[in-house]
């Protein structure tokens, strides 16, 4: 039965339901003016309290093996890394998110967190994947012509979307927002997003106490972007400038962090995966972990950090000398591990390998663990194997390892990836009494990435002013039977002697200065940095490139690099 509202009651109801959810977004702590004018909570450290979006209480951290408490943190003035600790959350395969401020009022997001992409950008209209949004202040008449076209195809089937919309529209639009009058496109293979671009003022709640003004996307319209049920509304793009969309002269988040304030270029990332032991408490594919910006946390990880020379910064790319299974060397020339590029990125859910590699990978993958029979799917991602709860053979899978050039280049040093890392836990589809998996390795055309599943065992360091990244054991992640990270002594991958007559040397040298020189001022087009996002099983789009002209630019590029910087010229009389 329908009861008529009398216009006076239907006005107060309005009235009171407007002033609860401006209450209820801006009070809850006291607020204290900072010097920029706007308003601070009051936040406390989380490891006094729960996080009201935390899932049940998982084991603490302080009960983790060889956890070093009274190991001091490093940090600066302002920093204080307590309230950075557990400030990511997220789902198994689905990425980890981190919750953001935008604009004035403030506006809380919760934005992926992606080392594949140099992109700030948030959804900023209504749709079926987001329980909220960005809503900016474009003036009256433009506010008025976007509610109707956001709230026309929702208010009947989601009817909270509606007043989100109305309440956002009336009072809760980011007054600070400044439209730059562009406009972004990325595509993807399987997707794309569009938006507009703007600056804005932004803040990590749980992170460093500073407000800076960003240059944001607001993402106006996308297909199969955002992911159901992820929890997330937007990315934030950590990588460098010359992958930002539409060109490099868009200032990363991150980069304008570093200028406006008296934070070091420098973050850590420890993700801690559904599949270790404090995360099988949480009863959920909810996972968590830590992104430290501005230092590193000694006590997020153990034993000691082992740095990789960043070889360019666009990605955060790096060089892979050699790969192991069970042990066992592939046996493979590391031009094939690194073509055309190795990256770190968080965006990405699986370990990614060239497709001679990841073939090679299987294969000996198959060989050591052939008491037991899979199917073909398993290994192309395409099926799960099950188990007995409880019962995983763990032991029957092998491990694999990465060598990673030191920063003595005479050196490397390894990082051991457990079955418990590249047998991704999938619990959307388990019962009580089985454990289900998908293999978290797959063949890649754009060259090695080092995904999630990888950084899930280590505690990575992104030093950016020394151009660098860091591995350690991470606190989440300790397996005292194997060690996963260590010194290897000497490699000659890329140490290799090439002779010829005396009278070559200059002709060859100055032919691979010219060659060197000419591909690194070729431009590549835009199209061909698009950000990343979680792929593989979470976001199957990736983005659209032309694979061809980037391989012959990075193939002379790395070619003439192993001449200047590798190889021994030996004259021959």
């Amino acid at each position: 039965m329908l009861y008529k509202m009398d216009t006076p009651y239907h006005c107060w109801a309005v009235l009171l339901c407007l002033t609860y959810c401006v209450l209820d977004g801006s009070t809850g702590h006291s607020a204290v003016p900072n010097t920029s004018g706007l308003p601070l909570a009051i936040r406390l450290p989380l490891r006094q309290g729960a996080r009201t979006d935390a899932p049940a209480a998982a084991a603490p951290r302080d009960s983790v093996p060889g956890r070093q408490l009274t190991r001091r943190r490093r940090g600066i003035e302002g920093v204080n890394f307590v309230d950075m600790i557990d400030n990511l959350r997220g789902k198994s395969g689905q990425g980890y998110y981190v919750e953001m401020a935008v604009g004035s009022p403030p506006q809380k997001l919760n934005i992926l967190v992606d080392t594949g992409s140099s992109n700030f950008a948030v959804g900023a209209a209504s749709h079926p994947f987001l329980r909220r949004y960005y809503h900016r202040s474009l003036g009256k008449e433009e506010n008025l012509r976007k509610t109707r076209l956001k709230t026309a195809p929702t208010s009947c089937w989601f009817p909270w979307k509606f007043w989100y919309n109305v309440l956002g529209q009336l009072g809760l639009s980011s007054h600070s927002y400044r439209d730059l009058g562009r406009s972004v496109y990325v595509p993807y293979t399987q997707g794309r997003w569009e938006g507009e671009l703007g600056t804005d003022l932004v803040s990590v709640p749980h992170g460093p106490n500073a407000t800076l003004r960003a240059n944001i996307a607001a993402i106006i319209q996308s297909d199969r972007f955002f992911i159901n049920g992820s929890n997330w509304e937007g990315i934030l793009g950590l990588a460098y400038a010359e992958i930002a969309r539409p060109d490099e002269m868009l200032e990363p988040f991150f980069d304008s962090l570093v200028r406006q304030t008296s934070i070091p270029d420098l973050f850590s990332l420890q993700l801690c995966g559904a599949g270790f032991t404090q995360n099988y408490s949480l009863g959920s594919a909810t996972v968590g972990g830590s992104m430290i910006i501005g230092g590193v946390d000694p006590s997020l990880y153990v034993g000691e950090l082992w740095y990789t020379p960043i070889r360019r910064e666009w990605y955060y790319e790096v060089i892979i000398v050699r790969i192991e299974v069970n042990g066992q060397d592939l046996n493979m020339d590391c031009k094939e591990y690194n073509y055309d590029k190795s990256i770190v990125d968080s965006g990405t859910t699986n370990l990614r390998l060239p497709r001679k590699v990841f073939q090679a990978a299987v294969k000996a993958i198959e060989a050591a663990s052939s008491t037991e029979q899979f199917p073909s799917g398993f290994w192309l991602g395409e099926q799960l194997v099950c188990w007995q709860a409880g019962t995983t053979p763990w032991p029957i899978f092998p491990v694999i390892t990465l060598y990673l050039m030191s920063e003595n280049r005479n050196q490397s040093f390894k990082i051991s990836i457990l079955p418990q890392q590249y047998l991704r836990p999938v619990e959307d589809v388990a019962s009580a009494q089985e454990d289900c998996y998908k293999f978290a390795v797959s063949q890649s055309s754009t060259g090695t990435v080092m995904g999630a599943v990888i950084m899930e065992g280590f505690y990575v360091v992104f030093d950016r002013q020394n151009k660098r990244i860091g591995f350690a054991v991470s606190t989440c992640h300790v397996f005292t039977d194997r060690p996963s990270v260590g010194l290897s002594g000497g490699f000659h991958c890329l140490h290799g002697e090439m002779q010829m007559h005396p009278e070559r040397v200059c002709t060859e040298t100055v032919a691979c200065t010219v060659l060197h020189n000419i591909s690194k001022r070729i431009p590549l087009p835009r199209h061909h940095q698009p950000p990343a996002v979680p792929e593989e099983d979470v976001h199957p789009a990736r983005a659209i490139e032309d694979i061809a002209g980037r391989l012959v630019r990075s193939q002379l590029i790395i070619s003439c690099e192993y001449c200047f910087n590798y190889v021994y010229i030996r004259a021959v009389s």
